[in-house]
């Protein structure tokens, strides 16, 4: 309908222009007269709509409005602090250190300080000097025989098709530069993707880049995917946040030729990935396949990503690793409010374990069962600033990847059309005359700014807390006001307790 409201405007302008430069008031009047008598007949007439039935013409005034709702509502209506799904602070903030311009903010903070659930740092009178640079964290357990040493702040999971082969390409351009990784998401790794940067490889249910003919896992094609050397890690996506236990979807609109090759389906249909794998149904397949991922990768870190639901399903896969011995080297943890290009809303607004609350339940999990100390955890959900950052890393996980901050970083303006393929500035269409605007030898450049100045203000942060080795983070540095009352994350979350007989009590949140 929008396109048809678009259509009926430009129509009426030609004529109010035809009509003024040839100087036809007679004969412009008729036209005009013989357009709107036609167009409402069309309105009373047509089914599709009753308010055009109801109101012919005038009607059109109302999916005008709403045609700029969104864009009036951005830009004029909403405050720095309240815009969904990413406020105008995270956004200035992202936008600023891309364009590497001005990063302070004046006249102190917009935040409500007083307001239940704000969060602040803790701060030491003795701050150390900032590092030269960000600490790295090596990826691989005893098992692994090619570890990684991996950024801090890496890029997550977006797939070609999801993506404009453009934004690929700078997302990879900017990862080889600022030495950081590039994860593929789930859609295969294109010709795109392989610009210098270091890449993730993730598999998904659909198994795309190393799927058989009839969409099972192919231990052959895998092999050859693993084999190359931009690839360093391998992610098994089990769920994601903004979805889980649905699979991904790939428009209809956005699935080309090419795209279609790269997955192995049948292009300019909708692509919906199976909910769950075909490989495994059960907390020893998991494991078995990690096993067989690790052997067919040549010994390359291994790890899956989830966001959680039951939590007896999670504590299921820790009682299997502590009976056979196989850990995955990481695992990544996603949170409801993950993003996505494309889901059911249901699936969006209800489904899944929030990010923190995930977070710290896989942490603490991991901990009780002795096993935290043998995998790295990654985590993915609004993470845009230092201080998403340097409280991921107190909760406990060891290193953060971010896509929607990538995405602002491109060029993204959330304009929340990612699934029609008319993304204005081409970061998520594959429309050619969309995805020009976004110029690649401008664009990496700024994923590059934008990962390397948010570590810089990690530095910063990390000094003031007063420590020298990551290790010093721990949830003591982080509070938050719950019921009227300010409490550290560790009084809030405590990490399991161990005995003297050193037996682990597992906290009540558990």
């Amino acid at each position: 309908m929008r396109e048809a409201v678009r259509f009926t405007l430009i129509a009426l302008l030609i004529v109010v222009i035809l009509t003024g430069t040839f100087r036809w008031p007679l004969y412009g009047s008729i036209v005009i007269g013989i357009f709107l008598f036609t167009m409402g007949l069309y309105d009373i007439f047509q089914k599709e709509r009753s308010i055009l039935r109801n109101f012919p013409l005038l009607g059109h005034m109302r999916y005008f409005l709403e045609l700029l709702r969104p864009e009036l509502h951005q830009y004029f209506v909403e405050s720095n602090t309240d815009g969904k799904p990413i406020d105008r602070n995270h956004r200035t903030y992202i936008y600023a250190r891309a364009k590497l311009e001005r990063d302070t903010h004046p006249f102190g903070t917009e935040l409500e300080v007083n307001e239940e659930n704000f969060m602040w740092m803790q701060h030491s009178i003795y701050p150390v000097a900032v590092l030269p640079q960000a600490p790295r964290v090596m990826m691989g357990g005893s098992h692994c025989k090619r570890p990684y040493s991996a950024s801090l702040f890496n890029i997550s999971a977006m797939s070609y098709g999801s993506l404009s082969k453009n934004a690929i390409m700078a997302l990879n351009l900017g990862a080889q530069a600022g030495n950081f990784y590039h994860n593929t998401g789930e859609g295969g790794i294109s010709e795109y993707h392989l610009q210098g940067g270091d890449l993730v490889f993730e598999i998904g249910t659909g198994y795309f880049g190393c799927r058989t003919h009839d969409g099972h896992f192919s231990p052959e094609e895998f092999s050859k995917k693993a084999a190359l050397p931009e690839v360093k890690m391998i992610e098994l996506k089990i769920s994601q946040g903004a979805k889980p236990g649905h699979g991904g979807v790939l428009p209809a609109a956005k699935n080309n030729k090419e795209i279609a090759h790269i997955r192995g389906v049948k292009p300019h249909t909708t692509i919906l990935s199976p909910p769950g794998h075909s490989t495994f149904s059960d907390p020893a397949g998991l494991l078995r396949f990690i096993q067989q991922l690790r052997e067919l990768s040549g010994g390359k870190p291994i790890g899956f990503k989830l966001s959680i639901g039951s939590k007896k399903e999670f504590i299921e896969i820790c009682e299997q690793m502590v009976a056979t011995g196989i850990k995955p080297d990481f695992i990544t943890v996603d949170g409801a409010e993950g993003g996505t290009g494309a889901a059911p809303i249901d699936f969006s607004n209800y489904v899944g374990m929030p990010w923190e609350n995930a977070l710290i339940f896989v942490v603490d999990t991991l901990h009780y069962y002795n096993l935290k100390k043998d995998i790295r955890i990654v985590t993915a959900t609004k993470i845009f600033t230092a201080f998403d950052i340097f409280k991921a890393l107190c909760i406990g996980a060891d290193i953060c990847n971010s896509a929607r901050g990538m995405m602002l970083a491109l060029g993204c303006i959330q304009a929340l059309i990612c699934d029609t393929n008319r993304c204005p500035t081409g970061v998520t269409s594959n429309n050619p005359r969309l995805m020009r605007g976004l110029a690649v030898s401008d664009k990496w450049q700024r994923v590059k700014n934008y990962q390397q100045k948010t570590l810089a203000d990690f530095t910063e942060l990390f000094a003031a807390a007063g420590c020298t080795e990551l290790s010093q983070l721990n949830r003591h540095l982080i509070h938050k006001k719950v019921n009227g009352k300010i409490c550290s994350y560790q009084e809030l979350y405590p990490l399991p307790a161990t005995l003297a007989s050193g037996i682990s009590v597992s906290p009540t949140h558990i």
